[in-house]
């Protein structure tokens, strides 16, 4: 992958912000459902507590791995560094 900004290049903030509020939002939703998941599975078939929180950390992994691929998907939409449009 190449960029064709330095990294020198001053911080876009509107994109930075928009960025951060992104994370924020799509994070907690991910990881509320991924921990509720977790829960609703393991009451389901009544695993007991120390695999039920085995299944949520196993969800929660799962969806901190969707938010990074989300938000490097994110960034090349939206790029950080460079000149505002």
């Amino acid at each position: 992958m190449e960029f064709c900004v330095t990294a020198d290049a001053p911080i876009n903030w509107t994109n930075a912000l928009t960025l951060i509020s992104v994370a924020i939002l799509v994070g907690t939703e991910l990881i509320g459902a991924g921990a509720a998941a977790g829960w609703a599975i393991g009451g389901l078939f009544q695993f007991g507590d120390l695999l039920t929180h085995a299944l949520e950390t196993v969800f929660i992994a799962m969806a901190l791995t969707g938010l990074f691929f989300f938000l490097r998907a994110a960034i090349r939409h939206e790029p950080v560094r460079g000149q505002a449009t």
